[in-house]
Parts: structure tokens; sequence; C-alpha cells
């Protein structure tokens, strides 16, 4: 996102830079590279005067404590900071949610600790984000977008990708035994094309909406698909100790912003051909 953003804007990237290869690998790139650690209210590099504000960050430490700092009092500090923006993009996640089966769910639908199984302090967290990024948005009159996105991949991975890994070594992938584990993955070109357009989108009171694929599948198809192109068959170990589905209802996503452009199949292959093209049958 930041090089194909860095093509026509300048750019502030604002992290940790624990590994400063990561920061020159920006620089070159053309991002003004800037430390913030948002676990501890660290954001005085961050400059008070920028046009709009994107915020991904997230913890997953499993400490409650520190990702609600970083998780939730983090967002306060950034919205406190640049409070003079025209917008700003609060990523949150379907993993907000109470699993309702293989029903769509709005945004308006029940909330919940969807993900506790796995990663017990992301739900909560993020649902303590949300709710700072609502009174943010009042206080500083600061036009807020809070999306909720649902499985994001492309030529640098995500969470398909893992499934690859375990696939070539041979290893079960767990599914839920609440069959298909269904969400609606997005691609990164869908992303990078619709963060102007969700940033357009932001109002006081904050305003939120599901962000995701228009095309709903599940990590059993998926896995299938990328079997059919690289001729490693997958292996699933149905369980409860694992997400339940997470369909994203999109009609609100598809009226402001449109629908996704990539299909998940397509943004397979080419997730494979960018990160291991050798294991394509084709």
């Amino acid at each position: 996102m930041a090089r194909a953003l860095a093509r026509d804007n300048h750019v502030i990237g604002a992290a940790r830079f624990t590994n400063p290869k990561d920061r020159s690998r920006l620089e070159a790139i053309g991002v003004e590279c800037v430390r913030a650690d948002l676990s501890n209210g660290d954001v005085q590099e961050i400059p008070d005067a920028v046009d709009y504000l994107i915020h991904f960050a997230v913890a997953k430490s499993a400490d409650f404590e520190a990702d609600l700092a970083a998780n939730a009092e983090g967002v306060g500090h950034l919205m406190s900071r640049c409070r003079s923006a025209r917008g700003f993009l609060c990523c949150s996640t379907t993993g907000v949610y109470q699993p309702r089966d293989h029903e769509p769910l709005a945004e308006g639908d029940f909330l919940g600790d969807n993900h506790a199984r796995m990663l017990p302090t992301y739900s909560i967290t993020k649902i303590a984000g949300e709710a700072v990024a609502k009174f943010g948005a009042q206080e500083w009159n600061l036009p807020t977008t809070i999306a909720r996105l649902n499985v994001p991949f492309g030529d640098e991975g995500g969470w398909p990708f893992f499934h690859l890994l375990m696939m070539q070594a041979g290893q079960e992938i767990p599914v839920h035994t609440n069959a298909p584990s269904s969400y609606n993955p997005i691609h990164e070109d869908d992303i990078v094309r619709m963060v102007p357009k969700l940033l357009g989108i932001a109002t006081t009171p904050a305003r939120i909406v599901n962000w995701g694929g228009t095309e709903t599948t599940s990590i059993e198809e998926w896995c299938r698909y990328m079997g059919e192109l690289t001729g490693i068959e997958p292996k699933f170990r149905p369980t409860t100790e694992t997400i339940e589905s997470v369909i994203p209802d999109t009609q609100r996503m598809v009226s402001l912003i449109g629908a996704t452009e990539t299909p998940w199949r397509d943004g397979l292959r080419r997730m494979i051909a960018a990160r291991m093209p050798e294991l394509l049958k084709n």
C-alpha cells in the first residue's frame, strides 16, 4: 500500500522500525519514515498536520493490558495527534462479530469474542479500538471510517499463503466442524484501490462499513484450488478449536464505494506466482 500511494502522494510511514532494513526498504520507495509506538503513546514524531490518516497497525500479543494499550488507547493517541486531518481510516476486523453459522453479518449485528480460541485478545481489543475511534471522531470533529476487514491477501501473502505453506509441509489445516469455514477474502489490489474511497466517505459521527471481497469462498475451497494449481493435496483437520465462519454482508460497502474487482481465484494464482512460482504446475 505504501508503495502504491507513494507514486502520487507524500506518504509518511509510522512504525517502531525495530528492524532498520524495514525503514531502508520504505525510504527507497519514497516513504518518509517516522518512529511511533502506539503501545505507550509515543507519536510525537508523526507530523500533526497531515491531510489523511490511515491506521492498520495491530497488536496480538495475548496480553490484554498490552493489546488494549496498543489497539484501543493507541487509536486515541493517533487521532489526538492528527486531529486536523480531513479524514481518518481506522482498519478494524470482521473478527468483532458474534459468529452466526453461515449467515452474512451486517454492520449492526451483534459483536462478540470471535477469535477467542486462536487470538484471545484480538476481538475484544479491536472492539475497544472502534469505540475509541467513534469517540475521537466526535471529540475532534475528525471524519472517520471504521472498516471491518475480512481476510486480506495478495502478492505479499496473507492467510491463504500460510495454508499453502502448511500444504507444502504436509500439515493438516484446521477447519471448523461447522463446515465449510467461509469468508470473503479481499485482494491487496482492491484494498489499495478502495482506500481513497473509504477516506472519501468518512463522516462525523464515524461510519462503519464491512470491507471484504464480494465473493464468498471457504478455507476448504481455496486450499483445494491451490492444490489444483500446485498438485499438492490439502489435508484438513475439523475442530472446534479454531475460528468459525465470518461472512461479511457487503451491501453497504458496494453501495458506498463499489464492488471488488479481483476474483479470489485470480488473486491466489498471482500470489503463488509471486511467492513460490516453482510450485505452479502451469
